[in-house]
């Protein structure tokens, strides 16, 4: 595990444990970047800047992308190991969804940018000669990436991609818990034709450390964070200082709605994906459900039944992290009802020092009690009726996120009405997480700032300048 500034690799720093989820084993360990090192990555990022990567095409840099994709397939099995062994995610997961999506990124963004062209208008004149007013989009400078732990290289390369794609160079802080794939990632560009410092990656914590660093760095001229709200706010404050740009993509209390006209057994089955994928820990996963009266038992009885035939889960990230989720259980037990899980399962073998909790179906809590209003970021479902439409609606928007909704109905009409009406940056209809990298991703209220995919991340990461010549 080792930074990877300017051009070459780096272990200074004190060392970091990194801790196998699975097991609650020390498996290795990863440098914090002294400050000096920071400096040093964003100057190199500066100096990339000016040198040759200025001069690349559009046409260049698209290829690069695809010569990074390139990497990344060469070694797929190391990533998917690397994914595996700092998250606990199961293995099927990493290599269907994680590390095909990292590769899907770099070549979606390479397409894009092949096919992006500037616009141009014709002005009228007093004189009757004319005018011509055309685009050109610029890179901001050196941008900052800071991603989560949650899927660290899927979410890592979904902002690096981008802002490659659009000339800019970057500084990157992976997670300080799952630092191994972006580590790969960096031997993957230095293998690659990626010139010194247009990428570097430094390794260590939040507050007071490289993370801190690096958002109130004068040198970063944009952040592009994904994780909790509560860290976005900070972020924010650093970057206001200096007016820079920021593209926040924050916390969930994601909703799921529905209706009796769904099919049941296809609704049971979205939500126990969308409520337990990955252990809960996606910020697109469900953790509340409305039902419509008529079918909530069987619902309830059925999901259930699901949560507590699920096998091969995951682990929570840390131990501080299942505390957090065992401390909501707790809390939920005293004041609700729990239909299954709700503790931490028994495996009888090294397992039982990771970091387990078992997929946890609630319900009979209040509206405003902690386990419904707050982000837990686990495997945890709470489930309430409702009677009428708006009253779905009225709960499904209430509270202060506004990232992703679900809505399960056989009524396409009910359909568009309801979908539009959420207060959310995606709602998903008879689905979940069914992704097209060309839309419009991110959250409303308390959930993110700006959207992420397609063009709207090429247009976060440019700087568009009018260039108007008079005939």
């Amino acid at each position: 595990m080792r930074h990877y500034v300017g051009g070459g690799f780096d272990s200074s720093g004190v060392p970091l444990p990194l801790i196998d989820p699975t097991r609650g084993t020390v498996v290795g360990e990863a440098p914090s970047a002294p400050r000096e090192l920071v400096d040093r990555a964003v100057g190199a990022a500066q100096q990339a800047l000016r040198g040759p990567w200025a001069t690349w095409s559009p046409a260049d840099r698209a290829r690069l992308l695809h010569q990074i994709a390139d990497g990344i397939e060469r070694r797929f099995e190391e990533f998917v190991t690397a994914e595996c062994a700092d998250t606990g995610k199961p293995r099927e997961l990493a290599s269907t969804v994680d590390i095909p999506r990292a590769v899907a990124n770099f070549r979606s963004y390479a397409d894009l940018l092949s096919g992006r062209g500037e616009r141009s208008w014709h002005t009228a004149t007093p004189d009757g000669r004319g005018a011509l007013n055309y685009t050109v989009h610029k890179p901001l400078g050196v941008v900052a990436v800071i991603s989560p732990w949650n899927l660290p290289l899927l979410l890592l390369t979904w902002k690096v991609a981008p802002a490659l794609a659009a000339g800019n160079t970057v500084v990157a802080k992976p997670s300080e818990l799952t630092p191994g794939t972006a580590c790969l990632l960096t031997e993957v560009m230095a293998e690659a034709d990626v010139p010194a410092g247009v990428f570097n990656l430094v390794h260590g914590g939040g507050a007071d450390a490289a993370g801190q660093w690096l958002t109130e760095h004068p040198g970063v001229d944009a952040i592009a964070f994904t994780g909790e709200s509560r860290t976005g706010g900070t972020i924010m404050r650093a970057a206001a200082a200096r007016l820079a740009p920021v593209s926040f993509e924050l916390g969930g209390k994601n909703a799921g709605i529905v209706f009796a006209d769904a099919d049941l057994e296809q609704a049971v089955a979205g939500t126990l994906r969308s409520s337990f994928t990955h252990s809960g820990q996606v910020c697109l996963c469900t953790e509340r459900v409305y039902v419509e009266r008529p079918v909530f038992d069987a619902f309830a009885e059925a999901l259930a039944a699901g949560a507590r035939a699920l096998s091969g889960y995951g682990p929570m990230v840390s131990a501080a992290h299942r505390d957090k989720v065992l401390g909501y259980l707790g809390k939920a037990a005293a004041d609700g009802e729990v239909l299954a899980g709700g503790g931490t399962p028994r495996f009888s073998d090294d397992r039982d020092g990771g970091f387990w909790v078992e997929p946890t179906v609630l319900a009979g809590l209040p509206e405003d009690h902690p386990v419904v209003r707050e982000e837990i970021f686990g495997p945890v479902v709470h489930l309430a009726p409702f009677d009428t439409e708006e009253q779905a609606l009225a709960l499904a928007n209430a509270g202060p996120y506004g990232l992703a909704a679900t809505v399960w109905t056989g009524d396409v009409s009910r359909a568009h009405r309801v979908a539009p009406a959420l207060d959310v940056g995606i709602a998903w209809v008879n689905t979940w997480n069914l992704r097209d990298l060309r839309t419009p991703f991110g959250g409303v209220k308390a959930s993110g700032i700006g959207r992420e995919g397609g063009d709207h991340s090429l247009d976060f990461f440019s700087e568009p300048m009018n260039v108007c010549v008079k005939l």
